[in-house]
């Protein structure tokens, strides 16, 4: 139900919008995520490993967004799809950053 809606409204809207609209879903959800883990105090490489697996609707959505715009733009399906593929993995990185950090500082993100 939900990757239809995403889908839905990212087909309704310019593929940049798309990008945006489900790139807000997908960090949204990273960052539960993370709080979850978090809060259930999860070892470093346990999060690091989850993390790539989890909100898999919101990643799909948010690459096949990113094809979708680089595509309009003109780039070839394999340029288009390596190009979300390193987005999705530098959100994967930067999470897994983040998430060692606050682990590390026994913090919490704030809203």
């Amino acid at each position: 139900m939900l990757i239809t809606t995403l889908l839905l409204v990212a087909m309704a809207q310019s593929p940049s919008a798309a990008v945006d609209t489900t790139r807000a879903a997908f960090t949204k959800c990273l960052r539960a995520d993370m709080k979850k883990a978090l809060e259930a105090k999860v070892e470093e490489s346990e999060f690091e490993m989850s993390v790539k697996s989890n909100c898999a609707t919101e990643r799909d959505a948010f690459r096949k967004a990113v094809i979708a715009l680089g595509r309009s733009g003109g780039d070839s399906e394999k340029v288009a799809s390596e190009d979300a593929d390193m987005q999705i993995d530098d959100y994967h990185a930067n999470f897994t950053d983040k998430f060692k950090d606050y682990k590390s500082t026994n913090t919490m993100p704030g809203e």
